[in-house]
């Protein structure tokens, strides 16, 4: 026997975001079906210097909503400098923003 209508189970919150985001540009293909792939990112340092990911790899992404915000979340492997950081890349819809989400006690985007 099932309980309830289904009428809180449209739209969870996924809570609030943790960590230091990173303002990034994003290069994507979309698929014949509509779904966005990152490609590479761009981001500007503390002295404005600007740094190109070209080695991005998805591993998976997930629609979420943050304080109610519809975004995507997708969870990557970003290869800078040649070292790979398994990091999370965050598309904000309504914003048409893209941020990489850092944990706090790490250095520049791609380190």
């Amino acid at each position: 026997m099932s309980f309830g209508i289904g009428i809180n189970a449209q739209r969870t919150n996924a809570g609030r975001l943790t960590g230091r985001q990173v303002e990034v540009a994003c290069k994507c293909w979309f698929t014949s079906t509509g779904h966005m792939i990152p490609l590479s990112l761009k981001f500007q340092d503390e002295e404005e210097m600007l740094h190109t990911i070209d080695q991005v790899q998805v591993h998976s992404y997930e629609e979420k909503y943050y304080a109610g915000v519809p975004s995507v979340e997708y969870d990557t492997t970003l290869t800078y400098q040649g070292v790979g950081k398994r990091v999370k890349l965050i598309f904000f819809k309504e914003e048409c923003r893209w941020v990489l989400l850092l944990e706090e006690r790490e250095g520049e985007a791609g380190s």
